[in-house]
């Protein structure tokens, strides 16, 4: 009878035995698969989450110039006079802008402007605690403000500025600013300051120069956004008192008409972000200016998704190696229980190489039937661990991110100063969040997952066999018929 034969015969007639192997292996075996799945599903989910998540390009000014002009600045008037250094923030053309916004690899881009005004024919909104204050929670302020008690943040789109991508700002009534509003005068205002001068969309305000009270522009208010969050201090940081406008407005207020100091560039295919900029800054030509990838949210989700492959990787080999520490022990006890049987098939002429191999005929059939029960199982299982394992991943992101964002040189939504003036930094004008939305895996079984656990299930049996093979080729018959 060869020993392919014997091995059936004893897995049917010693059924409670076999029902044991084929349960301790099915769960080996379930959760090799799932950590196979999950590996394979991290792994390309990797490779797509560059394109997924996206990736930008900030034009800004070059900062180590801007600070290297300024210790010039101070090292020379503290040398020769007492006159304070002078700060005007370097720019570039429209022309250009728009020149790089046309090269290949640019789904879309921002040009982002900041300046100050003055309210003129309404008041400003404030959070200073004051007896005077009315049902909206804000003081009404007078026109009398120099430094400027309404921020303009001019924009090429208002769904293009970080405010209004990542929520902290929405459009309630209206539109936002679209790049048809370029050369208008058409704005977008906070519901608390619409509220507080009793202004609707349609309405006409006028603002003021904030150095010189007598040039006044009309602006027609075409959008009434809600900002979530405001801001605690003078009426100038306020969100309410932010209005957005075209950047073409913001740059006619400031009166820096054709120029920019800050443009966000979002890539469609990350990968190419490096080629881009190499072309960008052709076109640009201009050292006080600087172009800076921020791919630290593809950067993030890839790196997020190597982690889980990773962990998946681990819970492969860390359950393989017990599953063959477990099935090994299995069989060395089963083979001391056969020890007689054992003895008398060498006996009887049987090799004992033909022995070891019944084992592992055996061994095997069971985890043929374990592997057809693990690849039915094994997609179920993956499901609820790969989503607590990218869920433990993204925390463990985020909580290195809110340690300090990483940025291109500026705030992404930037601030183009007005000259010696000072641009003020209120609602919307800050960095955009890197974190981005939660990258899923897609758990699929497939074909390859199926042979890579086919594969792994021999060498379990090999290596769980080895032990008990050592031990029947050590036996002598004699004496174990003697023993017995």
């Amino acid at each position: 009878m060869n020993f392919i034969k014997r091995a059936g015969i004893t897995l049917w007639a010693r059924k409670g035995r076999t029902i044991l192997l084929m349960i301790t292996a099915s769960v080996i075996l379930m959760f090799v698969m799932a950590g196979l799945i999950i590996q394979n599903a991290a792994l390309t989910s990797a490779k797509t989450a560059t394109n997924s998540v996206g990736s930008t390009v900030t034009l800004s000014q070059n900062r180590e110039k801007m600070m290297q002009k300024m210790q010039k600045q101070m090292s020379s008037a503290t040398s020769s006079s007492n006159q304070k250094p002078t700060f005007t923030q370097a720019t570039t053309t429209v022309t250009k802008v728009k020149k790089i916004a046309a090269l290949s690899n640019v789904a879309s881009y921002n040009i982002s402007t900041s300046t100050s005004v003055n309210a003129s024919g309404f008041n400003a909104v404030s959070t200073t605690s004051s007896s005077n204050q009315n049902g909206m929670g804000g003081q009404i302020f007078g026109n009398s403000s120099s430094s400027g008690n309404i921020q303009v943040n001019g924009v090429s789109t208002t769904a293009g500025s970080s405010s209004f991508s990542d929520n902290t700002a929405k459009i309630i009534s209206g539109r936002g600013i679209k790049t048809s509003d370029e050369n208008k005068n058409n704005v977008v205002i906070e519901s608390e300051l619409a509220t507080a001068n009793n202004l609707k969309v349609g309405d006409s305000i006028k603002v003021a120069d904030s150095s010189d009270s007598s040039k006044k522009t009309s602006v027609k208010i075409v959008g009434i956004y809600k900002a979530k969050t405001t801001t605690n201090g003078f009426s100038r940081q306020y969100p309410s008192n932010t209005i957005y406008a075209s950047y073409t407005l913001s740059n006619q207020l400031a009166g820096t008409e054709g120029k920019v100091s800050n443009v966000t560039y979002t890539m469609s295919d990350p990968s190419k972000t490096q080629a881009f900029t190499k072309a960008a800054k052709k076109i640009l030509n201009d050292s006080d200016m600087t172009l800076t990838s921020d791919a630290a949210a593809y950067k993030a989700a890839a790196k997020q998704m190597k982690g889980v492959a990773s962990f998946a990787s681990k819970i492969v080999w860390v359950v393989a190696i017990a599953g063959v520490l477990i099935l090994g022990l299995i069989i060395l006890l089963i083979t001391r229980e056969r020890r007689r049987e054992i003895g008398i098939l060498v006996s009887l002429g049987e090799t004992k190489m033909k022995v070891v191999a019944q084992l592992f005929t055996e061994l095997l059939i069971v985890l043929a039937v374990a592997l057809g029960i693990a690849t039915a199982a094994g997609t179920a299982v993956s499901g609820p661990i790969s989503n607590s394992l990218v869920q433990q991943q993204q925390s463990s992101q985020q909580s290195a991110m809110s340690q300090g964002a990483p940025g291109g040189g500026m705030n992404k939504s930037g601030g183009q100063g007005q000259g010696n003036r000072a641009p003020m930094n209120g609602g919307g004008m800050r960095m955009a969040g890197t974190t981005g939305k939660m990258t899923n895996i897609n758990t699929v079984l497939t074909p390859g997952a199926i042979a890579e656990l086919g594969g792994m299930a021999i060498l379990i049996a090999l290596l769980s066999v080895s032990g008990a093979g050592i031990t029947i080729l050590r036996m002598k018959p004699k004496k174990i018929l003697q023993a017995d």
